[in-house]
């Protein structure tokens, strides 16, 4: 009987799937068009002609019909309206334009960037919720005592403190001074090979990385903190420190799971804040990630560049919270009613 139940139930769930997903999605698809509407008028707000720009120097010195026949090359001749019609056509078809400093597809360089960018981090993400949410379950089995305070007062602090800042000292400490780690890029110029590329790499992600996960555990630390401290008090956590188990096992057993929705949540959010981080931290390090590629684009005002990598990076972000909003169910069965 239990098999038949088990059968029909999932029927039920696949169609609530399902249900989830016809409202969402539509909401998430006017999310993208904004954003991209958004990323289509916002260089363009910008002060300075991309023409002139790109010119530089010699374009005082060239005839007015030079500078006419570049924007007509550009596209830039165009009114606006004509130059959105087919910046959302292009997008459609999976095009994102032409880089007007790189004079490359705008897809291909994003595709040597944005690897780089996801490693960051994704690597930043993971240490940082899984460092957060341990020293937060630590500290509410030992609330109000020295380490708790100590901790909640360190995490305060490094969630105010700026990510650039941070990436500056630990840049200057362990780059310049201990001489340990890789002052910028993302690898070296030897093009090693095999194990000794993979560790290349590992090396120049150190110093951004650890300035990712700094900037941002104490945000995971101070609403895994607060989560627990809601269940802690809960009566199956009651039980369980009747029956004499271990502080540590009922706080990583039982009181976390319980709070795993908001942890969830804050996860799935840091994505975006993390992203945004990474613009500065890669400019910092000059790690070749897109963030430095979107830095390079503004100051060239590089539409197409600017266009399509906040394209994308919306693209991932919007992707990441439609995976939350599939996995809240399976988190949380009181978000199934």
């Amino acid at each position: 009987m239990s098999d038949g139940a088990a059968g029909r139930g999932r029927p039920i769930h696949g169609h609530r799937t399902l249900r989830r997903l016809a409202v969402k999605v539509p909401q998430y698809v006017l999310i993208v068009l904004v954003a991209a509407s958004a990323n289509f008028a916002l260089p363009r707000l910008m002060r300075g002609d991309p023409v002139l720009v790109l010119l530089g120097e010699d374009a005082g010195r060239l005839p007015p019909e030079a500078i006419a026949k570049e924007k007509e090359d550009l596209g830039l001749d165009r009114p606006l309206v004509v130059q959105y019609g087919r910046y959302l056509s292009g997008l459609v078809e999976g095009d994102l334009g032409y880089s007007f400093r790189h004079r490359r597809p705008v897809s291909t360089l994003l595709r040597e960037r944005l690897p780089w960018t996801i490693l960051l981090v994704g690597s930043a993400l993971l240490v940082s919720t899984l460092l957060g949410v341990a020293l937060a379950a630590l500290a509410v089995w030992r609330r109000g005592r020295r380490r708790d305070v100590a901790s909640l007062a360190v995490c305060t602090f490094l969630e105010s403190t700026p990510p650039f800042w941070i990436g500056l000292l630990l840049l200057i400490w362990f780059g310049a001074n201990l001489n340990w780690l890789p002052l910028f890029g993302s690898v070296s110029v030897d093009r090693s090979t095999g194990l000794e590329r993979v560790g290349d790499i590992l090396l120049h992600l150190v110093l951004p990385g650890a300035t990712l996960v700094l900037s941002s555990v104490g945000a995971t630390f101070l609403l895994a903190r607060a989560s627990l401290l809601g269940v802690v008090r809960d009566d199956y956590v009651l039980v369980a420190r009747a029956k004499g188990l271990r502080e540590r096992t009922i706080a990583f057993r039982h009181a976390l799971p319980a709070a795993s929705l908001p942890i969830a949540t804050s996860v799935l959010l840091r994505v975006g804040a993390l992203a945004g981080g990474a613009v500065i931290v890669e400019r910092v390090f000059s790690y070749r990630g897109v963030g430095t590629l979107l830095l390079e684009a503004s100051f060239g005002r590089d539409y197409p560049v600017l266009q399509g990598g906040l394209f994308v990076l919306t693209l991932l972000v919007v992707g990441v919270n439609l995976l939350g909003d599939l996995l809240y169910p399976r988190l949380d069965p009181r978000v199934r009613r």
